[in-house]
């Protein structure tokens, strides 16, 4: 593999930090609604996890389809014209209208179980006094928590000083003990949707705050039955319904308020809080240092942003934490020695983290469950390979390897089965699934395991009736899904783990498989079968940090230099729709193109323009598609489902989606689907493709690192063309470009929890 000659190209930094420049206009003073923010263009998130919410030209349309589907939550554009008054609201009305619309019952289980997920969080806020003034009032628990901020922070107490957690028993003690597993009840046809009388109170109080009232509708559904006084008492809960930014809702809140309501009003620092934390869920962290939440709010101009975040402590609205390191066993003091050894000095205290109670709660259920299959497996001597007799042993075993890796764990499902287990193999998406051949017949994707539309049947207690379970593409389980995945285990299943740590993080938030790596807690099983031909080792080299010249004497690798994006995209259309089909013999249907973003003179929407009027021209008479056209669906968030579109009818877009029809019913068209000749390496991980097209112009220099290299590169089968125009940015992105680290709890709670009975 060559790589052009030409002058370094400056590698943009990346923004790791969920906060903004303060750079908009003064807080109190009205901003309509409608007028999405304007913000600097970046590129799909090359991070390990998504990079700030970038939007273009599409305006908040296309952020809703960008958060629907999390793979784009890395790189979801969000650019827009600042005072576009007009445009501006007939894009938020579009979102408004999307989310009025039912889910797609594909998608129903799924959603209800992420929806009973957030009412156990709501039940337990309920709980909860009334908001309190700046934890003046608080006791027990609380008050130690927030004094351990104060404490710890100015110096005056050590890291420990107010946290002695006992280590946690596991839900599930034994085999004997009574079982509790959650019971997760069958979705219902249809997503409740608000009481007209609901919508019609929202509709007048937007009216009033100067809001398009299209997005009553999404508000309702968003705050409930009283979500109309809700927004009389405290305006800034607009900031809750995905798509309004924090100026838009301050706007709102003078409209109503008027002079009642400044940049220092708890009810907006609070709000401005978990806003900020729900950003940087998106970008994977399920919890924020407390200086960096600090720092987003004088972002955006919290004129105390200390008392903000007590205020949003005492009131419930985010939860504090400070994981307890274990120390060290000190060595017993020999009498014979005349002269103590010099002091240590103190390692600093771990870092205040401040989180939402959802993801604490799926990250504390997490921990416990995988705890709960540790202890009640039972050790049994399985013959076989070293996975095997790891998984006859253990109850959590972890495998990890490149692609060819992937015929182990499958191998251990076959053999359990031979020993009379109920074995159940479950990959991230379709295209994975396809990838293990014949062998993969039974395999089916975590969405459908978990939707109930595929596997197993529950008992009566909630569990799948498995005795092992095996999953692959484990780096993309988010922190949510793989809760509600080992909750429905039961007592003494197997469960392996498997998949390449080189590869892109979850779309969603949280880093299981990393933590669950890190924490050395279980067996971990690396695979020395290493990817075959030139493919897999230019891969290899690249998970090594290294961008090495490959023999391809077959036309396995192909570097086409470009000077510009316009070049780029002509020669992107050239090979998937001429060059590789005569050449290399896969045909366009079977070629991916993978690309950095979606916005950009070559992102993929210029691409999948291009490439629609090149291999399915056609006037998108059914909401711009057309029968025959290559689509990218996120049904619901964290899934792309990759199809054909079959036709269209008065209930919306009917797609062919691997084995089955798809119904897009036709007001989610426009936030749910996107061309799919060309998609982004994290809509694509988890799947493979005969042959793939990677396009770099040089705009996307700022957004390579070696996770997106690795992970866009290892997508092609047969055949891997590069579409080259950033010069050394990519040799330098491979050796240099580490993706920036998520803030997580699981690890120092799985170390909590079973680093002692590994010992």
């Amino acid at each position: 593999m060559t790589e052009p000659s030409g002058e370094t190209a400056p590698e943009a930094p990346e923004d790791v930090e969920p906060t903004e420049d303060a750079q908009e206009a003064d807080t109190t003073a009205p901003v309509a609604v409608g007028d999405p923010s304007e913000e600097p263009a970046a590129q799909d998130g090359p991070s390990d996890g998504p990079s700030d919410e970038p939007t273009d030209e599409a305006g908040a349309a296309d952020e809703a389809a960008d958060e629907a589907d999390a793979a784009d939550a890395a790189g979801a554009d969000e650019t827009g014209a600042e005072g576009a008054d007009a445009a501006g609201a007939e894009t938020v009305e579009a979102v408004a209208e999307a989310a009025d619309t039912p889910e797609l019952s594909d998608a129903q289980a799924e959603l209800a179980a992420q929806r009973e997920l957030r009412a156990r969080i709501e039940a337990r806020k309920a709980e909860k006094e009334g908001p309190l003034a700046s934890g003046a009032k608080l006791s027990g628990t609380a008050a130690d928590l927030l004094a351990a901020v104060r404490a710890v922070e100015g110096g005056s107490a050590s890291g420990t000083a107010f946290y002695e957690a006992s280590e946690p028993a596991p839900r599930r003690p034994s085999p004997e003990a009574s079982p509790t597993a959650t019971v997760r009840s069958p979705a219902p046809p249809h997503a409740p949707a608000p009481a007209p009388g609901t919508t019609e109170a929202v509709r007048e109080v937007l009216a009033k705050g100067g809001a398009p009232e299209a997005l009553a509708g999404q508000v309702a559904d968003t705050l409930g039955e009283g979500a109309a006084s809700a927004l009389l008492d405290d305006p800034w809960q607009l900031l809750a319904v995905p798509g309004v930014r924090p100026e838009q809702a301050d706007g709102f809140a003078r409209a109503l308020l008027g002079a009642a309501c400044g940049p220092d009003d708890p009810r907006r620092t609070v709000a401005l809080t978990v806003w900020l934390l729900e950003r940087a869920a998106l970008q994977g962290h399920t919890a924020l240092e407390v200086q960096a939440v600090r720092a987003g709010l004088t972002g955006h101009r919290v004129p105390d942003p200390e008392a903000a975040v007590e205020e949003s402590i005492s009131t419930g609205a985010v939860l504090v934490f400070q994981e307890e390191e274990t120390p060290a066993e000190e060595p017993e003091a020999d009498e014979t020695d005349e002269e103590p050894e010099p002091p240590v000095s103190e390692e600093p205290a771990p870092p205040v983290l401040l989180g939402l109670d959802r993801y604490a709660l799926a990250e504390e259920s997490l921990a416990d469950g995988l705890a709960r299959l540790v202890k009640t497996a039972t050790a049994d001597d399985w013959d076989g390979s070293e996975l095997e007799r790891a998984a006859g042993t253990h109850g959590l075993v972890l495998h990890t390897g490149g692609e060819a890796s992937r015929a182990e764990p499958v191998a251990l499902a076959a053999a359990a089965r031979a020993r009379g287990l109920r074995t159940l193999v479950a990959v991230h998406a379709d295209g994975g699934r396809r990838a293990l051949g014949t062998e993969g017949a039974d395999a089916v994707t975590v969405a459908a395991l978990l939707s109930g539309t595929a596997g197993p049947g529950r008992d009566e207690e909630g569990a799948f009736a498995l005795d092992l379970l095996v999953v692959l593409d484990a780096p993309q389980l988010d922190v949510e899904t793989a809760a509600m995945l080992v909750e429905s285990l039961p007592d003494g299943c197997r469960l392996v783990l498997s998949g390449d740590p080189e590869v892109l993080g979850a779309p969603g938030a949280g880093r299981v498989f990393s933590d669950a790596l890190a924490a050395r807690v279980c067996p971990r099983i690396a695979s020395r079968l290493p990817d075959p031909g030139p493919l897999g080792e230019l891969v290899s080299g690249i998970g090594a940090g290294e961008l090495n010249q490959v023999e391809a004497p077959g036309k396995e690798i192909v570097i086409v230099p470009v000077r510009d994006a316009g070049e780029a995209v002509h020669r992107t259309v050239q090979l998937v729709a001429d060059s590789v089909p005569r050449a290399i013999g896969v045909p366009p249907e079977q070629t991916q193109v993978l690309t950095v973003g979606h916005g950009g003179s070559a992102g993929t929407r210029a691409l999948n323009a291009a490439l629609k009027q090149r291999l399915n021209p056609g006037p998108g008479r059914f909401g711009g598609y057309d029968p025959g056209d290559r689509v990218a669906y996120a049904p619901v968030p964290g899934r792309t489902v990759t199809g054909t579109v079959l036709s269209a009818d008065a209930e919306g877009l009917r797609l062919r989606c691997a084995d089955e029809e798809v119904l897009v019913p036709r007001d989610r068209v426009e936030s749910a689907l996107r061309h799919g000749w060309a998609l982004t390496a994290h809509q694509a991980a988890g799947a493979r493709w005969p042959a793939v097209v990677v396009v770099l112009p040089g705009d996307a220099a700022g957004g390579l690192s070696r996770p997106w290299v690795y992970t866009a590169f290892g997508r092609a089968e047969r055949h891997l063309s590069v579409v080259h125009g950033v010069d050394q940015a990519l040799p330098r992105a491979v050796a240099e470009g580490v993706a920036p680290e998520r803030t997580t709890r699981l690890r120092p709670l799985l170390e909590a929890l079973l680093a002692a009975d590994e010992e």
